[in-house]
């Protein structure tokens, strides 16, 4: 009875040691986040993260409106400086992390992909999907493309709205739009990679992608917050990075 009295004791003081880190990152990076947690697991055992997926800016609404997120991965950096700016992030924390690309992705054999304009227009592309370039800067980039392209006035009547880029594939996938601007990434995942066609949006037609990471105004209290922001700029967690498509920053 004495024995499994000190493996409770000890269990417990283990448990108190544990740490969580909870991330709000944007939804791009889902599939992108199962591959590095264990990887992290590696290089921090008994640190927990927990990970929440979203459009940009809505997290930043949900961390302002109080969420507990210790750490933000935002698919640009304007929306972690809007949290240094509210005085909810520290500055000293702000890093990129990946910059991401943009593709125009069909399900559809007969959809000819050769010119990204042609696609826009063409009348076999009945339902163009993207994300709400208002909060998730995928789907910002996007919209900007298609204004570079001469081709918004044309895009405007066939687009469908996804909250975030994660629902804008979703659209795509399950056939409710013929085509839709989303994440490389979420494509080079192993669920959906090889599915259907993409085409790349050429970067000079959008401003960049360039992923910030930042630690919240509750995050800078938790070790294991920094060390997960640290790990981003890690050689193992690049090479994750780049299988998923990412560009990352010269070392």
């Amino acid at each position: 009875m004495k024995r499994l009295f000190v493996f409770l004791l000890a269990g417990l003081a283990l448990t108190a040691r544990a740490e969580k880190v909870t991330i709000a990152a944007a939804a791009n990076l889902v599939y992108c986040l199962d591959a590095l947690k264990p990887e992290f697991a590696r290089a921090a055992p008994g640190t927990e993260l927990v990970t929440i997926t979203g459009s940009s800016g809505n997290l930043v609404a949900q961390i302002k409106n109080g969420a507990p997120f210790d750490v933000f991965l935002s698919a640009d950096v304007d929306f972690p400086q809007q949290l240094v700016n509210a005085g909810l992030a520290g500055q000293d924390s702000v890093s990129i992390f990946a910059t991401g690309r943009l593709v125009l992705w069909t399900k559809r054999a007969d959809l000819p992909l050769t010119s990204l304009a042609d696609a826009v227009r063409s009348p076999q592309v009945a339902k163009l999907a993207l994300a709400n370039p208002q909060t998730a800067p995928y789907g910002r980039a996007a919209e900007e493309a298609m204004k570079r392209l001469g081709v918004w006035a044309d895009a405007r009547p066939k687009l469908v709205v996804g909250e975030n880029i994660s629902q804008t594939l979703q659209f795509v996938d399950t056939g409710n739009a013929d085509a839709g601007f989303v994440a490389l990434s979420l494509l080079l995942s192993p669920k959906l990679r090889g599915t259907g066609r993409y085409v790349e949006v050429p970067p000079g037609l959008y401003g960049s992608l360039a992923h910030g990471g930042v630690l919240t105004k509750r995050g800078a209290t938790n070790p294991g917050a920094r060390r997960f922001l640290e790990f981003l700029a890690s050689e193992p967690a690049r090479k994750i990075l780049t299988e998923f498509g990412y560009r990352v920053p010269a070392k």
